[in-house]
């Protein structure tokens, strides 16, 4: 049966974006293709990305790397940002994957299983995954790159930003020959000397400025949308969903769409969240249901642009821009991507 929801991904909007942060950092890029890249499917944007000239992917987890490779055989390089731990080392050999190593016990059980080509994280700031600059091993046999993470690169004039930086330059320095690899999509923004060898976006290939609001240089990939199911009057003084969340201060027309949290669409967006619908922006009103979510369209009557049950509402995509939708809902573009649900289907573009 169709589902009256989908998530549409524009492979030329992804391509246009990689090339626009290959630009804008004059370095090789090396796309993030973790969580099923953002939730928009690891293996059709690998694909994509593979024709537009990416030839090394980051994964999270060991598990996300054997699969991708599965699906995009032995050309691309595939590093694991998690390292290896214990017994993963040696399935990671199996998989031809290159751990990045984070500590010293992921150090030894490399080696243990053979060792090869690998990834080194130094922590210059961000205290979670990598060896601290003090704390980083000797020049080893097989290390193809160094990496760090920015932990402020959404506000570029934050000074810990050039205190990273320069902490990496100092200490990927003592690695000749190995790829260095700083920045995330918004790294990409901040000069040649934040660029190193190689950058890591992740974000920004999939449509979320690198600042955490719209930006000019990024196009929309996904497309969240779902139909209207019924229009309904609701009278002046009426209330709309859970806890009475929203009282009709005047006769009103509701458009009720399929789409809700089990679908992806967050409870925070209300009760600022707004859609595109009609074509306009319109409010959410009352509670995110776990299926449904109800617009106002009260506006689209009057102007005479009649809403019908079968109309697609656009939650986020190029009409509704999907930093400004993370905005309203008090959290990030992140998250809005990772939280759409597989019953949500997958339609690919371009």
């Amino acid at each position: 049966m169709p589902s009256p929801a989908s998530l549409t991904v524009d492979l030329n909007a992804l391509a246009h974006n990689f090339h626009a942060l290959e630009a804008a950092s004059g370095a090789a890029v090396h796309p993030v293709v973790k969580a099923d890249s953002y939730g928009l499917g690891a293996t059709p944007v690998a694909r994509r990305l593979m024709v537009e000239g990416a030839r090394t992917f980051f994964v999270a987890r060991a598990a996300e790397g054997v699969a991708l490779r599965a699906a995009l055989g032995p050309a691309p390089v595939i590093y694991v940002l998690d390292g290896c731990h214990g017994d993963t080392a040696s399935a990671q050999k199996a998989a031809d994957l290159r751990p990045i190593l984070n500590q010293p016990v992921q150090l030894q059980a490399w080696r243990a299983a053979g060792g090869g080509a690998c990834g080194l994280q130094i922590d210059t700031g961000m205290s979670r995954l990598g060896f601290r600059p003090e704390d980083a091993p000797e020049p080893f046999e097989g290390l193809a790159l160094v990496m760090s993470h920015l932990a402020c690169a959404d506000a570029p004039a934050d000074s810990m930003n050039r205190r990273q930086r320069d902490d990496f330059a100092a200490v990927s320095a003592r690695y000749p020959g190995a790829i260095r690899s700083f920045s995330n999509s918004g790294g990409c923004f901040m000069g040649a000397d934040f660029a190193f060898d190689a950058v890591r976006p992740g974000i920004s290939l999939y449509g979320g400025g690198p600042e955490g609001r719209p930006d000019d240089r990024i196009r929309a990939v996904a497309t969240l949308s779902a139909e209207v199911v019924q229009v309904r009057p609701v009278r002046k003084g009426e209330t709309v969903g859970y806890s009475a969340g929203w009282t009709a201060p005047r006769d009103s027309t509701v458009a009720i769409v399929a789409a809700g949290y089990a679908d992806g669409v967050l409870r925070s967006y209300s009760p600022r969240g707004k859609v595109w619908l009609a074509g306009a922006l319109r409010p959410i009103v009352g509670r995110v249901s776990m299926d449904v979510i109800a617009v106002d369209v009260t506006d689209a009557e009057v102007a005479d642009a009649e809403v019908a049950v079968g109309d697609l509402c656009e939650i986020y995509g190029p009409n509704r821009n999907i930093d400004d939708q993370a905005t309203a809902a008090g959290t990030i573009a992140y998250e809005l991507l990772t939280s759409i649900t597989p019953r949500v289907p997958r339609v690919y573009v371009g």
